[in-house]
Order: structure tokens, then C-alpha cells, then sequence
């Protein structure tokens, strides 16, 4: 029997570097279950691509040795764990928690392409939209055969306010590489997720690493992804006075790296860190003017061009986790980091930078994650799949 001390909410968080496979999962999963000193509910769990060879054998052991239905995972990159980045060496991270008074649905979804798009099957039926308002999903996807944005998007528009987060699955460089975990199911294509209600809720700190220059404008003109004009002129020229108002660092950032924030909530009387949807400038014309996006744009839609850096990248980070006041919640367990494979040391000088802030922020609470091909998280209210972001949820059991 449980004792009501132990029934409280808990979590703990637990690497292991061995190179053989079998030796990382049983000694991951027998410190983690012995340190949380209580039954687990919920089980998320990171393999470096070292050990996708033998994830089955991995996932087996994870199965017999954490004695949980709510067992979720996938390979990464590179993987995180409390204030650690391993990145291109072989690691496992267990991330375990007790959850009591909370409800975990398992959620396995498939793509399939049809004449006019495609359809993704697997969401539960018995989870309409009513059932859902209070409801929270981690989602863990394979980026090479399912379109995450795609279902974000309908999401967005059927389930307003549902808190997604997770990553897509890395490490893998041709389909059917990366590996995902739900419960006894060992898959390469598709997504995996857990539904989570009752007393526990994930909270989420996006941080797109961006700031903003110049002054928003407005989309005047627009066909797709292409931004014609704004505010009534064309897109480059706006863009080449802008820069030519800006100080000579910042220009050099915007010669490395232009990006575009989309805001979200077009009511707002000013825009700041957090009001904008972060996107790739992929080129411009100079013959139309016309600059393209990685993203769809709107006319009306007001948009600000952003400049990302690793100082830039630090601040945002750090200035999201002090608004979250997350060192200050009683009732935060830990989290989970999803953050982009492009950040870690080819974006910072020192390694460890995400996780070591994210772990001074939540004064030495368990974090577990991993490198992601593409972070999921909400912004706006909205959720989207980002890049270059670290994107991070926070598990509050009152």
C-alpha cells in the first residue's frame, strides 16, 4: 500500500550513457523507478538514434521494467536530460511521474493521401469536443510521413485552447528511420500521444529565440507564401528601409538569417516576445519585390520582420521562464524539453544551454527531452510546429 505521503504528485528524470542498449534501458529504468519511490502513471522516454537498431529490444525492457500503460517515447538526436545535453553520443532518458486523480488516453495516429489532401486517422471517438476543453495532448511525430501542422490545424479550429506539445522525432535522415513508443506498439511512421486530463495539466513556455526590428506592418498583397506587398508598397523595398536603419550588428544578423513573425491576435494595440508566429524568409525577387515565407500569409495580416541570434536566443528563453514564474509553483512537477536540433552547440558557444537554463528556472526539477525535428507548442493560444525553438512543457499536479 501506498502511503498518502506517496500519494502526492511526483516525478523524476534519469539518464544513462551506456553504449549497449540493453544495459541503458534496465539501468535507466531501475534508477528511475527506485528514486520516484512510487507507482508510475506516466513514462516518457528518449533513446538516442545510437539505439535505433535495437529499439525493440529497448522498448521491451522499458515495458517489463516500468510497469505503467502510459509508456511514450521516441529517437532523437540528441537527447536532454535534467541540466544535460547529450548530443552525438549514445544516451536514454526516462522521465517518470507519479499522477494520481489524472486520466492518460492513448493516441495513435496515421496519414493517409488521398486525391484531395489526405485524411489522419486514429483520434478517439469517444473524445468530442466537450471532453477535450480541459484536456492536454504530448504528441510525438515522425517527420517524414505525417503532417503535424496538418492536424495542429485542425486542432486549432475544433479543439480551441487544447495545450499540444511535443516534437517531431529526429535522427533519422530517410523515412522509416526514426522510431516511436506507445505503450506496446513500436512504430516508424505516423505519431503517438497521450491525452491528458483530471488533476495534472501541462503548461507551456514556447521560446522562438527571435526579437523583433523595424515596426509591423501590414500584408497588402499576397499570393500563398509569397508577401507581394506591405502597407501598400512592395515587400523588398520595405525591407531594404528598414535595414538601412538598423546598427551594423543587426544587419550582419539579417544577412545570416531573416525571419518573419506572423501575429497571432490581430486585436492587440501593440506586439511584442510571444504575440508572433516565427517563419523562415526563404528568398525575395528583385525584379517584383515580392519576398516568400515558409509559411501562408493573409492580406491583412500584420507581420514584423525578426532577426534570430544565440544572445537573442538566451534572452528569450530566459525572459519566457521568468514570466512563467516556474521556480515559484509548488505544484510544477518538471517538464519536458522538445528543443531544435539546430540549437545545442551549433547555435550556442557552451553545451548544455536550454537545459541547464531550464533547470535553474525550475530550481533542479526533473527535465527529460530531446533534439526535435520540429518543436510543437502553442503561441497565441494557437499550437503550431516551430523550428529553432525550444518549446517546453511543464507538468502542474495541485
Amino acid at each position: 500500500m501506498i502511503s498518502s505521503e506517496r500519494s502526492l504528485p511526483r516525478a523524476v528524470a534519469v539518464l544513462s550513457q551506456e553504449a549497449d542498449t540493453a544495459k541503458a534501458a534496465r539501468q535507466a529504468c531501475q534508477e528511475a523507478t527506485q528514486k520516484l519511490g512510487a507507482t508510475p502513471h506516466l513514462a516518457v522516454v528518449f533513446s538516442s538514434f545510437h539505439h535505433q537498431a535495437r529499439f525493440g529490444e529497448l522498448a521491451e525492457i522499458f515495458r517489463g521494467e516500468l510497469p505503467t500503460d502510459g509508456l511514450l517515447g521516441c529517437t532523437g538526436e540528441s537527447i536532454v536530460c535534467n541540466d544535460r545535453e547529450i548530443e552525438a553520443q549514445p544516451a536514454v532518458a526516462v522521465w517518470l511521474a507519479h499522477l494520481p486523480d489524472t486520466t492518460l488516453v492513448p493516441v495513435e495516429l496515421e496519414f493517409e493521401g488521398t486525391d484531395d489532401g489526405g485524411t489522419i486517422s486514429g483520434w478517439p471517438e469517444e473524445l468530442d469536443a466537450d471532453a477535450t476543453r480541459d484536456t492536454s495532448l504530448l504528441l510525438l511525430a515522425d517527420p517524414y510521413s505525417f503532417p503535424a501542422d496538418a492536424l495542429l490545424t485542425h486542432l486549432n479550429e475544433d479543439r480551441p485552447g487544447m495545450c499540444v506539445m511535443g516534437g517531431m522525432a529526429s535522427g533519422g535522415r530517410v523515412g522509416g528511420d526514426n522510431r516511436l513508443l506507445l505503450g506496446h506498439r513500436v512504430l516508424d511512421t505516423g505519431a503517438v500521444g497521450l491525452l491528458i486530463r483530471g488533476a495534472t495539466r501541462l503548461r507551456s513556455v514556447v521560446s522562438q529565440g527571435c526579437r523583433p526590428i523595424g515596426r509591423p506592418l501590414v500584408v497588402t498583397k499576397a499570393d500563398g507564401n509569397i508577401i507581394l506587398e506591405l502597407g501598400g508598397r512592395p515587400a523588398l523595398a520595405q525591407l531594404q528601409e528598414i535595414f538601412a536603419t538598423l546598427e551594423p550588428e543587426v544587419q550582419g544578423l539579417l544577412r545570416n538569417g531573416l525571419h518573419l513573425g506572423q501575429v497571432i491576435n490581430e486585436y492587440q494595440e501593440s506586439f511584442d516576445r510571444g504575440d508572433f508566429l516565427v517563419r523562415n524568409v526563404q528568398g525575395a525577387d528583385p525584379d517584383s519585390g515580392a519576398i516568400a515565407v515558409g509559411d501562408f500569409v493573409r492580406v491583412g495580416q500584420t507581420v514584423q520582420f525578426q532577426v534570430r541570434d544565440a544572445a537573442t536566443a538566451d534572452e528569450d528563453l530566459d525572459a519566457m521562464l521568468s514570466a512563467a514564474k516556474t521556480g515559484s509553483a509548488d505544484d510544477c512537477l518538471g517538464a519536458l524539453l522538445f528543443t531544435c536540433n539546430g540549437r545545442g552547440t551549433r547555435l550556442f558557444d557552451a553545451p548544455d544551454h536550454d537545459a541547464r537554463c531550464l533547470s535553474r528556472h525550475l530550481q533542479g526539477r526533473p527535465v527529460a527531452g530531446f533534439f526535435a525535428q520540429g518543436e510543437i507548442g502553442p503561441v497565441g493560444g494557437k499550437s503550431f510546429v516551430h523550428g529553432f525553438t525550444a518549446s517546453i512543457a511543464l507538468f502542474e499536479a495541485p
